[in-house]
C-alpha cells in the first residue's frame, strides 16, 4: 500500500477543523514568536541549530499543503531556500563550522533530510533531490572514518526515510551500503528488550520513550529499502512495551524513559506523535488492521488530551489520572522529567515537543486512505475527500461521517473510468456493522464500486465497556474512544521571559488546579447512557461531541504520598457518600480528569 499525495487528500468536517485550529494556534505561529525557530541557525540566525527547526518543518509543511494555505507555503519556501543555500560544496548540510562537524549529533541531519523529503513530495521542488543526494554522499564518506553516537545512533533508522526516497529516483549501490553502515553503527533495540521489562528509574537511550516509539518502525523501513521479508519484530516490541508500560488508551508511558503502568506516570507528547507515525507506516507496509486500530486510539485520545482545545499550549507529559496540571514541588512525580513537565505552556520541560507535535494531525490526515494495486484501502472512516487517478480514469471518493463520534458512515464515489477496482474499509475493533452491503474479510469490508456514481452507507455500532487495568482499576471505552470524568479547573497564567523566550498570552504557561470533586469509583452493574451533543470542535473541553451518563460513587482517594496535587496510584479509603449521576466525556476532550477508577458495590454509605 502506498500513501496518496497531500494534494490528493482533502480533510473534511471535524478533521479539517482540527487542522485549522493547529494552523491558527501555536504550530502556525512558531516561526513568528519562538526564537529557536524564528532565529534558528539553519536559516542564518544564532539560536538552536539542531532538531527544532527540522521537527517543526516536518509538520508545518504538510499542514500548509493539506490546507492549501498560500501564506504558509511562501514562508516555508523562504526557509527551504535558506537551508539549501547553507549546504557546503562537499554536501555538508548542517549549520556548523568545519571544526564543529566531528561533534555535531547527526540526528538533526536525518530529521532535516526527512523534512526536505516531505517538502519535495508536497511542492515538487526539483532542487531537493540534488540536496539530499549530496548530503547522503557526504554522510556516506563521513561514516567511513567516524561512527554514529548519541541520538544519531539511537535513531539511525530515521535516515532510511530519505535513503528510501532517493533510491526510488537514483537506485545506486552506495545507498544500500550507507544503510548497512548506519545499521551496524546504530542501536539494535532487539538486543535491549531486557531493559524494557520494568521501570529502571534512570535515563538511558535504550529506554527513552521516543526512541522506543520510533524503533517500532525500524525493521519495516529496513525491509522496504532492502527487500528483505518482514518479521513480527514490531509486534513483539509493541507487545512488550504495552505489557510493562501500558495505558488505558493503548499507548505506553515514558517520562522521559519507560515508566510502568501507573495512571500517574507520564506519557511524553513526542512519544505519542512518533508512535502515530510508526503505526501509519506499519499499517501501510504490512496491511495489518491492528496498526490502524492502535493509531486511532492515540490519535483520538492521547494526542488531543495533551493539547489545549485552541492548540496554543501543550504538555510535555500527560497523566491518565490528572486532577491537576501544575509546576510540581520537589520532587516531581516523573521518572526523569522535571517539575514543569505536566504544565500546559509554550515549552514546558523541554522544547522538542513544541516543535514536533505539528506533524501528528497532518500526517494522520494523509494516512486515512491508501492506494493498493487493485484499488484503495480506508484506514479510518473520518471525514475526508480523496481524488486520485486509477487505471484509465479518475476516482473521487468522499467519506461523509462524524466518526468516531457518530456511528453512521456514508461513502460517495465517482469514477469516470471503466477499470474494475476494490475498496477496502478497515473495521474498528469492538464494533458491530449495521446495514452494510459490503462483504467482510477479516477486519475489512470489501466493496466493488461500479463505474460512474455510487453511494453506500452503514453504521459502526459500539457499546460502552469497562476494561480492566492493573491494581483493580477500570477504564471506560466506547469504540475507539476512551472516556474520563472531567474535572473543572482553575487556570493560573504564568507570563514571563526566560533565556530570551517570552511567554505571554496566548502562548504563556498555565498551572491548572482542580475546582470540582474528583474522588470517585465506578458502581458495579450500573448502566451507561451515550448522549450525542452538539459541538464545533471535536475535542472541545466545554462542548464535547459525546457524553456518557452513569452513576459514580464518591470515595476517599487522597494524594500520592509526598506529592500534593497528584492522585494516589490507588484510592486510600472507602465509599464516602451516596451514588451520584455523572457525565463522562471523551478523554481527548478533557484537561483535568480521572480515567482509571476502582469498582465499588452498589449501595449507600
Amino acid at each position: 500500500m502506498i500513501f496518496l499525495s497531500y494534494e490528493e487528500i482533502k480533510p473534511r468536517g471535524w478533521l479539517k477543523k482540527q487542522l485549522e485550529l493547529q494552523a491558527t494556534g501555536l504550530s502556525g505561529h512558531l516561526d513568528e514568536m519562538w526564537p529557536d525557530i524564528k532565529e534558528s541557525r539553519w536559516i542564518g540566525g544564532e539560536r538552536e541549530g539542531w532538531e527544532r527547526l527540522p521537527y517543526w518543518l516536518d509538520g508545518f509543511i504538510p499542514l500548509a499543503y493539506i490546507l492549501e494555505d498560500k501564506d504558509k507555503k511562501l514562508r516555508i519556501k523562504k526557509y527551504i531556500d535558506l537551508i539549501l543555500q547553507g549546504q557546503q560544496e562537499d554536501g555538508w548540510l548542517c549549520p556548523c563550522g568545519i571544526g564543529e562537524r566531528e561533534h555535531y549529533d547527526l540526528w538533526a541531519l536525518f530529521l532535516m533530510l526527512k523534512s526536505l523529503v516531505v517538502y519535495a513530495e508536497c511542492s515538487g521542488d526539483e532542487r531537493i533531490e540534488d540536496c539530499v543526494y549530496r548530503s547522503l554522499k557526504n554522510l556516506s564518506q563521513l561514516l567511513k572514518r567516524q561512527t554514529l553516537s548519541n541520538w544519531a545512533a539511537a535513531r539511525w533508522f530515521e535516515c532510511l526515510i530519505p535513503i528510501l526516497w532517493l533510491k526510488k529516483r537514483r537506485p545506486e549501490a552506495w545507498l544500500i551500503e550507507l544503510a548497512v553502515r548506519l545499521k551496524a553503527q546504530g542501536i539494535d533495540y532487539t538486543c535491549a528488550l531486557g531493559l524494557w521489562k520494568g521501570v529502571k528509574g534512570e535515563w538511558s537511550y535504550e529506554t527513552h520513550v521516543v526512541n522506543a516509539a520510533m524503533a517500532l518502525r525500524g525493521e519495516a523501513l529496513w525491509c522496504a529499502l532492502t527487500g528483505e521479508a518482514l518479521t513480527d519484530e514490531a509486534e513483539r516490541l509493541y507487545r512488550l512495551l504495552t505489557e510493562y508500560h501500558s495505558t488505558a488508551y493503548g499507548h505506553f508511558t515514558g517520562d522521559e524513559c519507560l515508566a510502568g503502568d501507573s495512571p500517574i506516570q507520564g506519557s511524553e507528547l513526542c512519544g505519542v506523535v512518533e508512535a502515530m507515525y510508526s503505526y501509519e507506516l506499519l499499517f501501510f507496509l504490512t496491511g495489518k488492521s491492528e496498526w490502524g486500530e492502535r493509531l486511532e486510539l492515540i490519535a483520538f485520545n492521547a494526542l488531543p488530551a495533551t493539547l489545549e482545545t485552541d492548540m496554543w499550549s501543550h504538555q510535555y507529559d500527560q497523566m491518565t489520572n490528572q486532577p491537576a496540571a501544575i509546576h510540581f514541588p520537589d520532587p516531581p512525580i516523573f521518572g526523569t522529567n522535571g517539575p514543569e513537565s505536566n504544565m500546559f505552556g509554550l515549552e514546558p520541560n523541554f522544547g522538542c515537543c513544541t516543535a514536533n507535535f505539528s506533524q501528528a494531525w497532518p500526517k494522520f490526515a494523509r494516512a486515512v486512505i491508501g492506494r493498493e494495486k487493485d484499488g484503495f484501502t480506508i484506514l479510518s472512516c473520518v471525514p475526508f475527500l480523496a481524488e486520485s487517478s486509477y487505471g484509465n480514469g479518475l476516482i473521487k471518493l468522499e467519506c461523509i461521517s462524524e466518526y468516531p463520534f457518530r456511528p453512521k458512515i456514508r461513502l460517495k464515489v465517482d469514477h469516470d473510468g471503466d477499470e474494475r477496482w476494490t475498496l477496502r474499509v478497515r473495521i474498528p475493533a469492538d464494533t458491530e456493522i449495521k446495514d452494510c452491503e459490503g462483504t467482510r474479510e477479516g477486519m475489512f469490508l470489501l466493496f466493488t464500486p461500479p463505474a460512474g456514481h455510487w453511494e453506500t452507507e452503514w453504521e459502526f455500532l459500539a457499546r460502552p465497556r469497562l476494561i480492566k487495568r492493573p491494581r483493580e482499576l477500570y477504564a471506560l471505552r466506547y469504540g475507539a474512544l476512551l472516556f474520563a470524568l472531567p474535572i473543572e479547573g482553575r487556570k493560573e497564567k504564568r507570563e514571563y521571559i526566560s533565556d530570551g523566550v517570552e511567554r505571554k498570552f496566548p502562548y504563556c504557561d498555565y498551572e491548572i488546579f482542580p475546582d470540582s470533586a474528583w474522588e470517585y469509583a465506578f458502581v458495579r452493574e450500573c448502566d451507561f447512557e451515550v448522549i450525542e451533543c452538539a459541538y464545533e470542535a471535536a475535542f472541545d473541553r466545554d462542548r464535547p461531541p459525546l457524553k456518557i451518563k452513569t452513576k459514580l460513587a464518591p470515595i476517599d482517594w487522597g494524594w500520592e504520598e509526598g506529592h500534593r496535587w497528584v492522585a494516589a496510584v490507588c484510592p486510600k479509603g472507602e465509599r464516602s457518600g451516596k451514588d451520584e449521576e455523572k457525565s463522562l466525556q471523551p478523554y481527548g476532550s478533557t484537561t483535568l480528569r480521572m480515567t482509571e477508577l476502582p469498582m465499588i458495590e452498589k449501595g449507600e454509605k
